[in-house]
């Protein structure tokens, strides 16, 4: 390719129409909207998901699911993850999240017990899985619940 050879993209030349300027635009009067009606006019139109009076399908389709205002929903990480610290380090929900392992610590921060811990380290979260909780004091260290 040389620069003599480029191109502009298909269809990327095209300028705006200027609308409603004069017969000789080839835009004029209705300034491409038609004739009358709620479309033609200014700020007409219907609102997202009108259906001409017809029930919405945003409103036909039958509602599913739950939210428990009062539950918990706990950040969770893996045994695996705490490999990246170095041994007999106290790790906490505050290193968590400045290692960058955890970016929302939500309601609280749960270990589940997927991998292996090689390191002797103390880990300080909310809840421990009881597989998480075996692994790390077989690695020699501790799980504390905070």
């Amino acid at each position: 390719m040389k620069l003599h050879e480029l191109r502009a993209a298909e269809g990327s030349g095209r300028s705006r129409k200027r609308r409603g300027r004069g017969h000789a635009t080839g835009q004029g009067t209705t300034g491409g909207r038609g004739m009358n009606g709620q479309k033609s006019r200014s700020g007409g139109g219907v609102r997202l998901g009108f259906e001409g009076g017809q029930m919405p399908l945003y409103r036909r389709l039958p509602k599913r699911g739950f939210t428990n205002i009062w539950g918990t929903e706990y950040a969770v990480i893996n045994v695996d993850d705490l490999n990246r610290f170095d041994e007999g380090t106290t790790v906490t929900p505050e290193l968590l999240k400045e290692k960058g392992i955890v970016k929302n610590q939500k309601d609280g921060i749960k270990v589940l017990g997927n991998g292996e811990l090689t390191k002797n380290i103390t880990v300080q979260a909310s809840k421990f899985s009881k597989t998480a909780a075996e692994k790390i004091e077989a690695a020699g260290g501790k799980a504390e619940v905070i």
